[in-house]
């Protein structure tokens, strides 16, 4: 059955809730609710519009079917949000779950109320957070949807709630029956939309943040030791907690050093403060809690990383940096300009200098060559010795890291070392200059 969208103009009641029933792929229509209506008035409601008994509609929302006496304001409907309405299908199916609200208080994301030692009962909330890109561009309480996968309607009922985050993330771990006119779906897909703003359309969706959780349980930071109302748990063993603002902190300290870890399988991420393994944030989008400038470098940073692992080199001409792949046995390497990246300069792949034949000289030796022969003021110029004297000053207060050869500063501490370089982390003591052993804890730990 098709029914035509109504085209008169939407007035606007500041004293009722304005919701959509959706009837079908091209029907949507605008359902004014009072206070306290049931899905028996909301039915009443839609099928005057559409000419329809009452008891012909069924009506559905986030994956569960509304039954007549369930009250709207029970079910986490807001402002605009989409209800669907089915025809009764002449076999009904048997659905045993009964919806007195929505799915995003299903068991694994929500908790009972529960009695302290003062004798008092506190009833405890919980919500999904997600990152909404527009408008609202922040971390945001998310609301938890289900549509059926084969048509994307949203006229599905699930078999049963998820119980994990697996169920929701990995497709096809519920299901459930599509009762949209011919649909024959089965399988149910999860998304979330942002609880924050009234959605610009049905089909808009947030990315979850599912490490993001609400700290009913009072655990204290892993890093400020305060017990903070929004955590993110990592996701090791222990599930350490920690704060939002320690974790800006942490990952802004961790992108400045160039700590983060090129992962084969997960990208450019982090692992929990406390060092524990298989504990790398798999979602990216948690990063966007940086905000626009820091998740730009990380996004810059990881793409460099995972060119450099990949046999890349990136272009040392000054204000191009641009990524090139070129043939491992290529020594000879053109910064190809193509897509508005890339300055045409052409270096050699050994010592990153302009190409030439014949082996590389050492930088002592380019810069000499490099010397221009015209009169220059002592006095001037003994003020700007500044690349010769931080060379030496780099000489003097450095040593390599044995394995990268990155220069690196001792400013205190034990001669235990552990080189700072993405990718590397080679343990070596200060005085040996080989890797950390027991004969160097026991012989010159502190000198």
């Amino acid at each position: 059955m098709t029914f035509i969208i109504s085209k008169e103009p939407i007035k606007m009641d500041n004293d009722k809730l304005r919701i959509f029933v959706k009837c079908g792929p091209d029907t949507m229509i605008p359902i004014y609710l009072e206070n306290n209506w049931t899905i028996q008035d909301l039915k009443s409601a839609v099928g005057s519009k559409l000419c329809l008994n009452s008891d012909e509609l069924r009506i559905i929302f986030a994956g569960k079917e509304l039954h007549d006496n369930v009250k709207l304001q029970d079910c986490d409907v807001g402002e605009q949000s989409v209800i669907h309405a089915v025809q009764q299908k002449k076999k009904q199916l048997d659905i045993s779950v009964e919806a007195k609200c929505p799915l995003n208080q299903t068991p694994f994301c929500s908790e009972e109320s529960t009695e302290n030692g003062d004798g008092k009962t506190y009833s405890k909330k919980s919500h999904f957070f997600v990152f909404c890109n527009l408008p609202c561009n922040e971390l945001c309480p998310g609301k938890l949807r289900v549509r059926c996968f084969t048509c994307k309607e949203g006229t599905l009922t699930v078999e049963q709630d998820p119980t994990c985050w697996d169920d929701v993330l990995i497709p096809g771990r519920i299901i459930g029956t599509c009762h949209a006119e011919n649909c024959d779906g089965s399988v149910a897909e999860f998304y979330f939309k942002c609880a924050k703003h009234i959605a610009s359309s049905p089909n808009e969706s947030a990315i979850p943040l599912y490490l993001v959780k609400n700290n009913f349980k009072n655990v204290p930071c892993i890093a400020c030791t305060g017990e903070s109302p929004l955590v993110l748990v990592f996701p090791c063993a222990d599930q350490h907690v920690i704060c939002i603002e320690c974790f800006l902190q942490y990952c802004t300290t961790r992108l400045n050093e160039r700590r983060f870890i090129q992962n084969e399988k997960i990208g450019y991420s982090i692992d929990c403060p406390a060092g524990c393994t298989d504990s790398l944030i798999k979602e990216p989008h948690h990063f966007k809690l940086l905000g626009e400038e820091q998740y730009a470098r990380y996004q810059r940073f990881g793409a460099e990383e995972y060119l450099l692992q990949a046999g890349g080199v990136l272009c040392p001409q000054p204000g191009c940096g641009a990524g090139l792949i070129p043939d491992p046995e290529c020594t000879r390497i053109v910064c190809t300009q193509a897509n508005g990246s890339g300055c045409g300069f052409v270096f050699c792949r050994l010592c990153m200098q302009g190409f030439h034949i014949g082996p590389c000289e050492s930088q002592d030796l380019i810069e000499s060559n490099n010397k221009i022969n015209y009169s220059i003021s002592d006095e001037r110029a003994s003020t700007s010795k500044w690349d010769e004297d931080s060379r030496k000053t780099i000489k003097i207060t450095t040593k390599p890291c044995p394995k990268c050869r990155t220069p690196t500063e001792r400013d205190g501490g034990c001669m235990h070392m552990v080189c700072t370089r993405s990718q590397c982390g080679f343990h070596w003591c200060w005085v040996c200059q080989e890797e950390w052993t027991r004969d160097c804890m026991g012989n010159h730990w502190f000198g």
